[in-house]
């Protein structure tokens, strides 16, 4: 066999591998019983060590060496394991093992002082997290910035310093659209009860709609809504709160569009480094698109109305145009998965800059509860009222994602560039739209973006898919349009 069947052949294993892996994360989530934590720890933390071992064994440098490739795939397969290849040996095993196991407990703690309102239980945990992880970006930056070196696992080819100056040029103009939306009058708001079986019957209707195939993939419920895995095994959570179906309804859009992409990876890159999403702001912006500017766009709340009522009777709203506007309703609130499209990335930029302090170590942990509060108190004019409203609400940093959170941002400007190119492409969306109909906006994703998988890197990806270089003025034009004819600036 060839160096590069050879490196090939073992590359498959180590994805097989790694979807194990993401199973056990999912069954955490999902079904394991809460006595099982520490030893789904040491369960985790010896296989990423089996893991860790692969990705850095001697003969994968070999490999790299002598492979020649023949076609764009190959050179891609190549340019991605050599980058993971150089990423994982400045790893130490033992390293990589240990913060598997710590991550795992503190996922556990984190939800137990969530529903405790319990800061101080878990600060000690959150410490050794940031710890291990300091430890880490050392390793892999070498002489560089720390916080870069995390960020590259998640979008690789994008700085902190390319993140902010982003954010510094993005917020001024939500800053000012918020502030005009609340001098407008206040939109509907859907109350009432909404059972929770009418909730999962319509969640499911709805994820067919946008094209999940549950003959290879399913839907079960978690207090965070995410999705699990690749190729021909793509699992979503989505959660049920019988005042609110829009929580469900929209967190399964979202998730879809996650696993959406993972499913419509051309089959021949099945577990290979190429059969996945090419980045998490890549990936972020399929599920934003799904949600926002498809599931959320006034055109197909009209349908969504009309379903509304066939599950649960009469609402509250007595208009799909008054529906559309309880949807896209726009309100400072504390929960970033809750938020609306004009206060989400402001969320984001918190969170960015917060993270990328502790990293660098100009935030200590004792300081962290204070600086959020601030900070929110600052962006949204809301006092923070319980650490459960603050700094406990997300899961990223209990289980060591620092790095993560600008790439929904990132999502969101992808999300943009990609909604512009497809209006272009799809002249009868809306009216498509309107009755339901997403199958060519789907079309469009799959065929530019999501069937190419790891093919090329993000900002590559996003720009062939549109054919024009990422910028974030397509987002704002987006919002600026639709929160000003909801509501009638």
């Amino acid at each position: 066999m060839s160096a590069l069947s050879d490196l090939l052949a073992f590359q498959r294993e180590t994805e097989a591998l790694s979807q194990i892996m993401g199973r056990l994360g999912w069954d955490q989530e999902t079904m394991m019983p809460r006595g099982a934590a520490l030893q789904r720890g040491e369960e985790m933390a010896a296989l990423e060590g089996v893991l860790h071992a692969r990705r850095t064994d001697p003969r994968v440098g070999a490999w790299l060496d002598s492979a020649e490739a023949t076609s764009p795939a190959e050179a891609a397969q190549l340019r991605l394991i050599a980058q993971s290849y150089r990423r994982a040996c400045r790893v130490p095993g033992d390293l990589a093992a240990e913060i598997a196991r710590v991550t795992s407990v503190a996922q556990g703690k984190w939800a137990a002082a969530r529903k405790d309102d319990d800061l101080a239980s878990f600060l000690p945990v959150l410490g050794q997290v940031i710890a291990l992880r300091r430890t880490e970006a050392a390793a892999l930056a070498e002489a560089g910035d720390p916080y870069d070196a995390l960020l590259e696992g998640y979008e690789p080819g994008i700085t902190g310093a390319e993140i902010a100056a982003l954010f510094d040029r993005m917020r001024p103009g939500l800053v000012d659209l918020r502030g005009r939306l609340a001098d407008a009058p206040d939109a509907p708001v859907l109350s009432g009860h909404f059972p929770a079986q009418a909730q999962r019957d319509l969640a499911r209707e709805v994820a067919e709609a946008f094209g999940y195939d549950l003959s290879r993939g399913r839907i079960d419920e978690a207090v965070h809504p995410f999705s699990s895995g690749s190729h021909n095994d793509v699992r979503i959570t989505t959660r049920i709160d019988t005042s609110d179906p829009l929580g469900c309804i929209f967190s399964t859009i979202h998730e879809v569009g996650h696993a959406g992409y993972e499913q419509n990876i051309a089959q021949d890159y099945g577990l290979s480094i190429l059969g996945q999403g090419v980045s998490m702001g890549v990936h972020e912006s399929q599920s934003r698109i799904y949600e926002n500017q498809l599931g959320r766009s006034p055109a197909f709340c009209q349908w969504l109305y009309g379903r509304m009522r066939d599950h649960f009777g009469p609402l509250s709203v007595t208009t799909p145009e008054d529906f559309a506007r309880a949807v896209n309703r726009v309100a400072a609130g504390y929960i970033r998965t809750e938020a609306d499209e004009v206060h989400y990335n402001l969320h984001i930029m918190l969170r960015f800059d917060l993270e990328r302090a502790l990293i660098r170590g100009d935030l200590v942990l004792g300081d962290l509860e204070a600086a959020w509060n601030d900070r929110f108190a600052a962006d949204f004019g809301l006092a923070v009222d319980k650490p459960s409203n603050g700094v406990l609400q997300d899961v990223h940093w209990p289980v060591g994602l620092f790095g993560y959170f600008p790439t929904y941002s990132l999502g969101n400007v992808y999300a943009g560039c990609l909604y512009d190119a497809m209006r272009a492409g799809l002249p009868d969306l809306d009216d498509r739209l309107a009755g339901g109909d997403v199958a060519a906006a789907l079309g469009w994703l799959r065929d530019n973006l999501q069937r190419h998988g790891g093919l090329r890197p993000p900002r590559e990806t996003i720009a062939h898919a549109t054919g024009a270089t990422v910028s974030e003025g397509p987002l704002l034009g987006y919002l600026g349009a639709k929160y000003e004819a909801l509501y009638g600036l």
